[in-house]
Order: C-alpha cells, then structure tokens, then sequence
C-alpha cells in the first residue's frame, strides 16, 4: 500500500508558472486518502519556503516540511557527515544561505585553495574565477560533491539553461576528477532524507515524475514505486522502454485513480 508520494514539481505539477490541468486536485484526493505528499525538487536556488509560497499560491496548500530541495537536503548532509569541513561553493546565493543556516563552514575566496570539500550548483553566476578556485582544490585532494546531476533546467516560456552537470563536467575536465558524492535525486542520501521526512518504508513510498533519469531512477534505485508523467519532457515513445513496474500516467491528474483513489471533485 503505498503511504506516501513523492512528487516532482516542473513538467509534473506544474509548467513554468501555471499549474498542469488536474494536478491541484490530484494532490487534494491524495492527501484526503490519507497519503502524504511530500515535494522534491533538484533545483538549489530555491529553498523550501520558497517552493511552499509558489504552490500555495497554486491553490495547492503547502507548507516548507512539504517541500525538499537538492540545496536544503545537501547542506543538511555536509552538516552532518562533514561538520569541520571547510567547504568552497560554487552557487547562487540562496544556496550559500541554507549551508550557513545549517551550520556549514564556508571557505573564503582566499581560502579556497585549501578548502576540504568543494561543493558544486546550479549556478547562474558562474565565473572563470570560481571554476579556477575549485580547479585548485580538487586538484589538492579536495572532497567533490555536487548538489544534483541535472544537465539542464526548465525555464518560464520553455525551453532550458545549463545546470549543475555542466559545472562538474568543467572541473571534471581541467582536473581529471570524477565526482565523489551527488545528493540530489535519483541518490541514496536523498532517498534516505525523503524517508526520513515521510517515516514510510521505501515499499509504502511512490516516486512520481516526468525525468527517466531522476524521477524513475529515484525509484528503481532506491525501492520505491515509480510513475512516470508524460505531462513533461519525456514521450510516449520514450516511455515505452521503461520497465513494467513503472508505471506511465497521462498527468499527475490520473495518479489518485492508479492508487485507487478517486479523483476528487471539481
């Protein structure tokens, strides 16, 4: 019985700035059925409150402990696993704030040369000069992470910018450095802050999504139920090789029947 889902947000709930036809009220039958859905995203340039204000204004009531980023679920991770670390980042501001709230040590421009961990984003401010101070302390032995594995991210109006695989791929190709550690979906540590955040078995936990390579991914790897949503960037076609235990949904609207639930009225 599934207990919880786990949603994806651009090209599942919504696209761009309006929300995909059915999904408000998708979201409505599951939580009336008693399931509890929990919001993730890739995406570390926006924190959870952020995420809650725009669905909320969605006529989706959501709450920041509804929401998980890459950006929150990362900086909670380095707090954790590397408390004396001192970390060099390349990433927008918001991302900055949610390390220094949980607790991160930064690295200082100065300093980043010698920083034990360089941590890797989305990040519309990239600069030669970040590139070449991360460049140096990889190639001093530096910890590389990266907050998520996304090659591109949607934008209003459509179409996509370079995201945070094309910053690692950069580092990677100056320094011969693989990456040591992705937190974002599909990884295990997401995994594991998603249950933690669901208190539901991964077998209780459906992943739903439009991304393969994230969304279903988080699922095979990790034990949870998949749906996929053809609402976003993947086709019909494209579905067709998916494993037969993942299921492919017209839209999010057609998830409360999957699990049995009927829709909830208009």
């Amino acid at each position: 019985m599934v207990r919880a889902v786990v949603c994806d947000l651009d090209g599942t709930v919504y696209l761009g700035g309006t929300p995909i036809p059915g999904s408000p009220e998708a979201i409505a039958r599951l939580r009336e059925g008693g399931v509890r859905v929990l919001f993730v995203s890739n995406n570390p340039t926006r924190t959870a409150s952020d995420y809650a204000d725009r669905l909320s204004g969605m006529s989706i009531p959501t709450r920041p402990d509804d929401v998980l980023t890459s950006g929150g679920v990362t900086a909670r991770w380095l707090a954790a696993e590397h408390p004396d670390a001192r970390v060099y980042v390349i990433g927008e501001q918001s991302l900055v704030g949610e390390l220094l709230a949980a607790g991160v040590r930064l690295a200082s421009d100065d300093d980043a040369p010698d920083a034990d961990i360089v941590l890797a984003a989305f990040d519309r401010t990239f600069t030669y000069t970040k590139w070449e101070r991360a460049h140096q302390a990889l190639l001093r032995g530096a910890l590389f992470v990266a907050t998520n594995p996304d090659a591109a991210c949607p934008v209003d109006g459509g179409g996509t910018i370079p995201d945070c695989a094309g910053v690692t791929a950069g580092l990677t190709a100056t320094t011969g450095r693989a990456l040591d550690v992705v937190v974002g979906k599909p990884s295990a540590i997401m995994a594991a802050a998603i249950l933690g955040v669901t208190g539901t078995r991964a077998s209780e936990t459906l992943a739903v999504g439009d991304r393969v390579a994230t969304d279903v991914e988080l699922a095979t790897a990790n034990g949870f139920a998949g749906a996929l949503v053809l609402s976003g960037v993947t086709t019909a076609e494209q579905a067709a090789a998916l494993p037969d235990d993942v299921a492919v949904l017209g839209s999010l609207a057609d998830l409360p029947a999957h699990l049995g639930l009927a829709q909830a009225a208009v």
